[in-house]
């Protein structure tokens, strides 16, 4: 990780003594994903109010290329328009896929992921999880891991266009970033159980 070439000095390589946790910029990315999951259409698409829901949200030119994308052709998805078929179990699941990368890009595109997590500048309460040190020898635990919540401002519009790039490392650099105002010890939470982010 970016900054912090030594993070786990006292530990050596991270896991070793079967400490479990994932690295705080995957944790990042995680919690992202949970936002705009948790910001679409809450009916299954197995439902009839979801799949008609999703079918009315891609009911564009954008949309229609997202279903084919997902492997529906322009004949079946006509057939579901008029009636005449519905979708089969694999169909359902391509609907629905293609429901969620539209949302995704479209919540990117807006801004509105952007503005929902910088509250006005004023940012968002964070909850950083330690990592779960319950099987680590005595030896070997690292003490004065506890649970930390921090106020992250700043970062959001260089986060979600890195997680809408999938770039990784700038993940990573941006996690490092808002680690160092916890204290002198901010390495300890380089990796975590899970972070949550009040959005």
């Amino acid at each position: 990780m970016a900054g912090s070439p030594d993070l786990w000095s006292r530990w050596g390589e991270f896991g070793k003594f079967n400490t479990r946790g994932m690295k705080g910029g995957e944790a990042l990315i995680l919690e992202l994903n949970r936002i705009v999951y948790s910001s679409g259409i809450s009916s299954p698409v197995t439902s009839r109010r979801g799949l008609s829901a999703r079918l009315r949200y891609l009911d564009s030119a954008a949309g229609r290329q997202a279903l084919k994308d997902q492997g529906v052709s322009a004949r079946t998805l006509r057939s579901w328009m008029r009636g005449k078929s519905g979708p089969s179990k694999p169909n359902l699941e391509r609907i629905d896929s293609a429901y969620w990368v539209r949302r995704r890009e479209n919540l990117i595109r807006s801004g509105w992921l952007k503005r929902h997590l910088d509250n006005d500048g004023r940012g968002r309460r964070m909850e950083i999880y330690p990592v779960d040190q319950s099987h680590v020898p005595a030896e070997r635990l690292r003490p004065g891991l506890s649970q930390r919540s921090i106020t992250v401002r700043y970062v959001w519009a260089d986060l979600v266009d890195a997680w809408a790039a999938q770039d990784q490392s700038t993940v990573d650099e941006i996690w490092d970033d808002v680690i160092s105002d916890l204290d002198s010890d901010y390495n300890a939470y380089s990796y975590v159980s899970s972070v949550g982010i009040g959005a």
